[in-house]
């Protein structure tokens, strides 16, 4: 992995996180500037440790392991960290990553058009199977809470 490059990637993917933050959602670029560096700073610690540590384990573990624990109740500056990060809107983190990933796949068009319509229905059954799993837990979840 070139960090020189990963750094670029992810300081421009932050750069349009914070417009469609402020397009999308009001919210200052100034205001949300410290979640958003936050996250980065997660971000590249994840894929540091990812590199370093001896379990080999896909970078996004490591990333989301340490959001989890940076933002547990109790964790010294665990609300700080939460409300920083809480003025990123989820949707505006969704956007630039969603551009990256048709990019990515319109260069496979050629391979993806080879496996004609088998993909189609094991796409479906995927997204199905998605859908019908989260309804399930979401289903779960709110009975066991007493949100239903």
């Amino acid at each position: 992995m070139n960090w020189k490059e990963t750094v670029k990637v992810l300081l421009l993917t932050a750069g349009f996180v914070l417009v469609g933050n402020l397009i999308g959602f009001k919210i200052n670029p100034i205001e949300a500037l410290p979640g958003m560096l936050f996250l980065l700073a997660i971000v590249l610690a994840g894929l540091a440790l990812a590199k370093i540590v001896p379990i080999k384990l896909p970078s996004i573990v490591y990333i989301s392991a340490l959001g989890i624990m940076l933002t547990v109740p109790g964790f010294p500056g665990a609300e700080w960290f939460t409300a920083q990060a809480s003025k990123v809107q989820f949707l505006a983190l969704c956007t630039p990553v969603l551009a990256y990933a048709g990019i990515a796949s319109g260069k496979d068009l050629d391979d993806f058009k080879k496996l004609g319509w088998r993909i189609v229905v094991v796409s479906s059954l995927v997204f199905i199977g998605t859908f019908v799993g989260s309804a399930i837990i979401a289903q779960v979840v709110l009975k066991f809470t007493g949100q239903i």
